[in-house]
């Protein structure tokens, strides 16, 4: 596996934070991703195929909001929420918290 770009979070402008995390799918995945920790690509629970998926983790990478680590053969999925906390004081909080009252309706 290639090694991915991951952007510093400080050179990410929140309106390109806003906008990956605006995306119904994606907040899901934000969510699962708070909820667990960290999900291998095939573990996340959205209604889309692998490669629409695949898709919206790019766009959540390179907004600056998800870290991927190789491990094996497959691809973990972490949020970068200390970091985007950092630069971003405030933000995240609320969209998880919606993201989780999302998932129980």
């Amino acid at each position: 596996m290639r090694a991915l770009h991951h952007p510093d979070v400080a050179s990410v402008e929140l309106a390109t934070l806003l906008n990956a995390l605006a995306d119904p799918v994606r907040l899901q995945v934000v969510g699962q991703l708070a909820a667990a920790g960290g999900v291998v690509c095939g573990g996340f629970d959205v209604p889309v195929s692998m490669s629409t998926l695949s898709h919206h983790l790019k766009v959540l990478r390179e907004a600056g909001l998800v870290r991927v680590t190789p491990q094996g053969s497959f691809r973990q999925h972490e949020l970068r929420l200390a970091e985007v906390e950092e630069h971003y004081p405030g933000v995240l909080p609320p969209i998880l918290a919606a993201a989780r009252r999302g998932e129980r309706s």
